[in-house]
């Protein structure tokens, strides 16, 4: 594949001031000014400079016809020269949006009609400044005022703009960002070719503290108990700062340890940016695992398709809702309704797709790009960029909750008409891959077993305790790719001696008067399949063009599916990314393969992963399929689950620095592509973290790339050919799906189903 080049990133940063600075100069022998200062450059032609053209780089300003200076705290527009006046970092907040970030480390920030100084860490609203343009002059505004010029030239916040221009300058403090550790170039395509690059097809980038850049307050998701951001108007120090706030005093109120590590007392140092002691760590669940830079880095090494699904857990959240004032929580800001906190976490992927576009310079020119169709998809990975699906991962999809009554009965909460409104609704806003089923029944059918804290939940969102049967085949063993239903709760002594022992299992234990369920032996499996309703949600998401994945449906439920969307031509395929939640067994891998779909494990080291590899492929050979052989990644980061751990003694290491796209493990394919270095991560810091694949594992996203060298050193060429293949499959496999599509729409619903 012919390939071409992105500016390198690591020195973009470099590079786009020497460009500004040529620029300015006019290459003009008369404007040289190379003898003076450096702090003296020649004045910028202010016709050159836009709104979005500050980003990242450092300036000294005019208000007016003075240059701006530093007087003690406060700004005042009255220097003669350059030399004299403030040089400003200008950090982009968001498009259009700048942080004046001065050498003392302080921010410029107006509070009522004063402008002066904060650190950093107290930035507030008052230092986010949105930038116009006026004629050939810029105009700066934050709290409803603009950035204006008072008595003697102090700067305040006033109702007449200044006009602003802006000259390029050397000395500026470099604002505080989570490095790469990449030395190269990401590389591009050509949309008439097949992609060359690898698919990620479950992660849960909108999870965190707050679903906002945090210029709005939307609230957070996971009822409140994951830490972090992905990305935040006021950068790494605020989206992955102090956990103090959310999870206590050294941690002790973190719901991790009270409820989903089932060890109430464990503590955590609490301290993020920038030394990190205790978190990110593969073990680590309620902490971010993708702020935006270690997307960035996975991106560069060859990711070129992402599904983030807004998620949620409806019945567990209102239990941290009901426990929040624990945690210094105040129980009304936290929102628990599956389709309201999802779509706030599809609607928070605009904001970070701004945000990134304006550390790259505009709209548009970013890396990060959501896309609604594959032929979309093809055009930003072609021009070397990241296609990001949104999706949606939660129980009650289209509101169809189910309470279970006392005498057998149930209602649902949705009707067969409020499926079509909402399936319209969330079309329209852009999503693309649907979970039908989550970890909890609905009106649309029984969920998967597979953790035995979700019993529980599971009665305190319906009113009953899962009914089950014994899984067929033991549910284990030689005929499953994933094994189904969970060991009878008779099996996990300790999560029975821990329940009522900290504030959210005493609350599930309220919920259900004491009641536990019935403690039958053996692995036993959801007796709840699809619903009638269910088929008929099934049969419009088909319709419309989702794509529509497998995972957390009861295995006989997945059969289900998996016969009913055989009945379109070509057949409507099916994803299965996220370990196989509830269960499949080979003859339905081989099934799913078949009709077109794809199988990608969930969340794996380099081991697991070329293990899964060696169990998949005599399945894929035997289903009849004439694709070639791939499989992508499903890291769930975010999910609320642990990542892979450490290499594992006796492995062969990762050796840093690593080279990625050449030598004997790559294949042509990748010859026409520059090399590139993966270091290992470290925080410039004094007591910064250093981040070691082969100590620590899957710390944090960013570690995507060293799973990749795990993945190479562990099954090689091949290895590696059908990872890179991976997300061209996930395109044919979408295109597929689109085609199916126009032909569901002749489809009959079913009056009955099989429960």
């Amino acid at each position: 594949m012919a390939q071409q080049f992105l500016p390198m990133n690591a020195l973009a940063p470099m590079l786009r001031t020497l460009t500004t600075l040529l620029l300015l100069a006019g290459l003009s022998a008369c404007n040289d000014d190379s003898s003076s200062s450096s702090n003296s450059v020649p004045p910028a032609p202010v016709s050159s400079l836009g709104k979005y053209d500050l980003y990242n780089q450092c300036w000294v300003m005019k208000a007016g016809s003075a240059y701006v200076v530093r007087d003690g705290e406060t700004f005042v527009a009255n220097g003669t020269s350059a030399a004299s006046a403030e040089k400003f970092y200008m950090r982009a907040a968001n498009l259009a949006r700048y942080l004046f970030y001065t050498p003392d480390e302080m921010l410029m920030t107006a509070s009522g009609s004063e402008v002066s100084t904060v650190p950093l860490l107290e930035a507030e609203d008052g230092s986010d400044w949105t930038f116009t343009e006026r004629g050939e002059v810029l105009n700066a505004a934050t709290l409803g005022g603009s950035l204006a010029v008072g008595e003697n030239g102090l700067l305040v916040l006033g109702d007449t703009p200044a006009p602003l221009t802006f000259e390029a300058a050397f000395g500026c403090a470099e604002y505080p960002e989570m490095p790469l550790g990449v030395i190269g170039q990401s590389y591009t395509g050509n949309v008439n070719e097949p992609v060359l690059g690898f698919a990620e097809v479950h992660a849960h980038m909108s999870m965190g503290s707050e679903m906002s850049d945090g210029s709005r307050n939307v609230g957070p998701s996971a009822g409140g108990v994951q830490w972090g951001q992905a990305v935040h108007r006021f950068g790494v120090p605020h989206a992955l700062g102090n956990c103090e706030s959310f999870h206590g005093p050294n941690g002790i109120t973190d719901p991790e340890a009270l409820i989903l590590d089932t060890s109430p007392g464990t503590t955590h140092d609490t301290e993020g940016w920038p030394t990190f002691i205790d978190w990110p760590a593969h073990d680590s669940m309620l902490h971010q695992q993708m702020y935006w830079r270690w997307v960035e880095r996975a991106w560069m090494s060859g990711l070129r398709l992402m599904t983030v699904l807004g998620t949620n857990i409806e019945a567990l959240c209102e239990v941290a809702q009901a426990t929040g004032p624990s945690r210094g929580q105040n129980p009304l800001d936290l929102d628990c309704v599956d389709m309201s906190v999802g779509m706030k976490q599809v609607e928070y992927l605009s904001d970070m797709q701004d945000y990134i576009d304006a550390q790259f310079g505009g709209p548009g020119k970013g890396f990060f790009r959501i896309v609604g169709s594959p032929a979309e998809a093809r055009e930003v990975i072609a021009a070397g960029k990241l296609a990001v699906i949104p999706g949606l991962e939660f129980t009650n999809i289209w509101g169809c909750n189910v309470e279970f009554l006392p005498n057998g009965d149930e209602t649902s909460s949705c009707t067969k008409d409020d499926i079509d409104a909402e399936i319209d609704r969330v079309w329209d806003a852009g999503v693309r891959q649907v979970f039908p089923f989550h970890d909890v029944d609905s009106s649309l059918g029984g969920a998967g077993l597979f953790q035995a804290i979700l019993e529980f939940v599971n009665f305190y969102g319906t009113n009953r305790f899962f009914e089950t049967y014994a899984c067929e085949d033991g549910g284990v063993g030689e005929k499953f790719l994933y094994e189904a239903g969970l060991e009878s709760l008779a099996a996990d002594a300790p999560l029975l001696s821990s329940l009522g022992n900290d504030p959210i299992s005493s609350a599930l234990l309220d919920a259900t008067n004491g009641t536990l369920p019935t403690l039958e032996p053996g692995r036993r499996c959801n007796a709840r399949t699809v619903t009638e309703l269910g088929i008929y949600a099934i049969d419009k998401m088909m319709k419309k063009g989702f794509i529509i994945d497998i995972d957390h449906a009861e295995i006989k439920s997945k059969q289900i599916m998996l016969d009913y969307t055989a009945t379109t031509e070509p057949d409507y395929p099916m994803v299965s990314g996220h370990g196989g939640q509830g269960g499949i067994n080979n003859e339905q891998a081989k099934q799913i393969i078949k009709q077109g779909g794809v199988i990608y494990p969930g969340n794996k080291n380099g081991f697991d992963h070329v293990q899964f590899l060696e169990q998949l492929k005599p399945l894929w050979d035997a289903s009849g399929t004439a694709r070639e052989f791939s499989v992508g990644y499903g890291a769930d980061a975010n999910g609320l689950r642990t990542l892979p751990g450490p290499r594992g003694m006796g492995r062969p290491p990762v050796n840093y620095p690593v080279k990625f796209f050449s030598g004997d493990d790559w294949g042509p394919q990748f010859s026409d592509i520059e090399s590139l270095t993966l270091e290992m991560l470290l925080i410039p810091s004094d007591n910064g973290r250093l981040w070691n694949v082969n100590e620590g594992g899957m710390y944090h996203y960013g570690m995507i790339p060293d799973l990749v060298e795990e993945i190479r050193l562990e099954g090689g060429k091949d290895a590696l050919d059908s990872f890179y293949n991976s997300a061209e499959t996930y395109l044919r496999m979408w295109e597929q799906t689109l085609e199916a599509s126009a032909h569901a729409r002749t489809l009959p619903v079913p009056q009955t189903v099989p429960r």
